[in-house]
């Protein structure tokens, strides 16, 4: 029966080449950037055999991207192939047969593509074992020649320690031989410190008498004062009685001369 062929492709078959154009540029990039091992610390000795072990391993991993990018492309294209004549079959009479051929051979190459990618994946996961190998007997090689070294920086260690602990021993024992100076010291100065205190406390209580006393003096002072306005106050008033009583015996001596006067001359006129 005849199929009529779809207007447009299958967009997700298509899309694959660039997403893998992509992904292989960049892992072939990330490859070619890889820096290789440092052998900074590592004896003359080791370090020609780390550096050219490092060419190695970057030379291999260079080649495993390369064949990883090639497998990329390869599926992409078999994808894309696929697709083209998927889309071709519908305009063809027997559509099914036709699809059956395109997916076989599809699978077909699928499948050896696969079989490469098996064989890849061992190889660089041998190398990646390999690549661990010779960098733990590298290590190992170094630990060995390094190991005087470590030995001696071990030694220069534990007598610095021993000094330091003997130096901390005579500090301990001098300080113990000043113990008595030390404690002759404090007691002099502790009694010092008492006489101050003596003193101190002394010249306090003298302060409270002398306020005490100068209090009393003024409260004295204070009371005479009163003493005296008051004494003047009773002087004045008896001085003013005085005067008054004063007065008034004049002012009774005056009136009886005159009473005398008028008397003496009433008698003089009845005469």
């Amino acid at each position: 029966m005849f199929r009529s062929p779809p207007t447009t492709l299958p967009i997700s078959r298509f899309s694959i080449i660039p997403r893998a154009a992509t992904l292989a540029a960049a892992v072939f990039a990330c490859s070619l950037a890889m820096p290789a091992a440092s052998a900074q610390g590592v004896p003359a000795s080791g370090a020609a055999a780390a550096s050219a072990a490092s060419d190695a391993a970057s030379a291999q991993a260079r080649d495993f991207d390369k064949r990883q990018t090639a497998l990329d492309a390869r599926t992409a294209e078999n994808e894309y192939a696929y697709g083209v004549a998927e889309h071709n079959c519908y305009s063809k009479f027997f559509v099914n047969a036709c699809l059956g051929r395109a997916r076989d051979k599809m699978r077909d190459a699928r499948g050896r593509i696969h079989a490469e990618q098996l064989a890849l994946d061992d190889e660089r996961r041998a190398a990646h074992a390999q690549q661990r190998d010779e960098q733990d007997a590298l290590r190992r090689a170094r630990d060995e020649q390094e190991a005087p070294q470590r030995a001696a920086t071990a030694a220069s260690n534990v007598q610095a320690f021993d000094e330091k602990q003997r130096q901390h021993a005579l500090e301990q024992a001098q300080r113990g031989a000043e113990a008595p100076q030390h404690a002759a010291d404090q007691a002099t100065y502790d009694a010092k410190q008492a006489d101050y205190q003596r003193k101190l406390d002394q010249a306090r209580l003298n302060a409270a008498s002398d306020a005490q006393a100068r209090a009393l003096r003024a409260q004295h002072f204070a009371q005479k004062q009163t003493d005296a306005a008051q004494h003047k106050a009773d002087v004045e008033a008896r001085q003013k009685q005085a005067a008054q009583k004063a007065q008034e015996k004049q002012q009774q001596e005056q009136q009886q001369q005159e009473q005398q006067k008028r008397l003496q001359q009433e008698q003089q006129e009845s005469d």
